[in-house]
């Protein structure tokens, strides 16, 4: 049976079903994943970024992750947060992702590299999971939540799943807190959402929840980079899409990225990791 969808997560999720998307994010943004890359150089890899955020988020995160964790990845991409959380501690990863077509690749990048007996990966929405009342040890997500249309019911959902104890760490593209009203409408246009998330918005639904607030780590100045760093390997690359992505779609990709980059450098964007705890009681 087929999953209902709103009009917002079907919009995404038909995006990045398309061939043009994912032949794009496939071959330009790393292989790997969608995320946000925390850059040591202007000119490193996007993958090797791409990994640096996923390290750095797992040395925050308080309890030991081990062979003993289960923790849930909710809009995972190509799944290579928890192919690199799966190797590096033997935990077990439950992958939620809205694309059908990054699913499959994701499944056959686990097998390929021998890790389908830690990660399961599912076809789903995260403001709507498939799994049981406190089940993860840690939630975990990178710059996906700013496609939902109903945020607050995205970490509603990360309440219900979490173990009592249990922590939710991610990063999300947010419009500062003091955004004036029009100055992000070119990014808005492209998402088709009225808004971003903003860091007080996540603290203030967290504190609603009755969640410790472990911290935001701000990176505003990685966003504009890493998009900077997009633009770049495509139009260095971009002979490699000829004839499996449409010069449409490569045309509003560019223009896209551009204004993630105005936007990350007027100031009214922000980037990093917000940490949250779920209580014990």
């Amino acid at each position: 049976m087929s999953q209902e969808y709103s009009e917002a997560v079907e919009t995404a999720r038909a995006y990045y079903n398309s061939e043009d998307a994912d032949t794009f994010y496939y071959t330009i943004w790393g292989g790997e994943d969608l995320h946000i890359g925390m850059y040591a150089s202007e000119d490193e890899s996007i993958y090797d970024a791409s990994v640096r955020t996923v390290h750095h988020m797992a040395e925050l995160v308080k309890q030991p992750i081990n062979r003993e964790t289960r923790l849930c990845d909710i809009g995972a991409g190509y799944g290579g947060t928890a192919r690199h959380l799966a190797k590096r501690f033997g935990c077990t990863v439950d992958a939620l992702n809205l694309s059908e077509v990054e699913n499959e690749r994701d499944r056959h990048m686990n097998q390929d590299q021998g890790l389908d007996h830690l990660i399961s990966v599912y076809d789903g929405s995260f403001d709507a999971t498939p799994f049981s009342d406190a089940l993860y040890d840690v939630v975990w997500c990178q710059d996906s939540i700013l496609h939902a249309d109903d945020r607050a019911a995205v970490l509603r959902e990360v309440d219900r799943i979490l173990k009592p104890g249990g922590e939710f760490i991610f990063t999300d593209p947010m419009q500062t807190d003091e955004c004036p009203e029009g100055v992000l409408d070119p990014i808005l246009k492209r998402i088709h959402l009225p808004s971003l998330g903003s860091v007080a918005f996540y603290k203030e639904t967290g504190a609603k929840l009755g969640w410790e607030d472990l911290g935001f780590e701000d990176h505003t100045p990685q966003l504009p980079r890493h998009y900077g760093r997009v633009l770049e390997e495509l139009e260095h690359r971009e002979h490699e899409l000829a004839g499996q992505v449409s010069q449409e779609y490569i045309d509003h990709m560019k223009e896209g990225l551009r204004n993630w980059v105005n936007g990350g450098n007027s100031g009214y964007l922000t980037w990093g990791v917000l940490h949250f705890r779920k209580p014990e009681g």
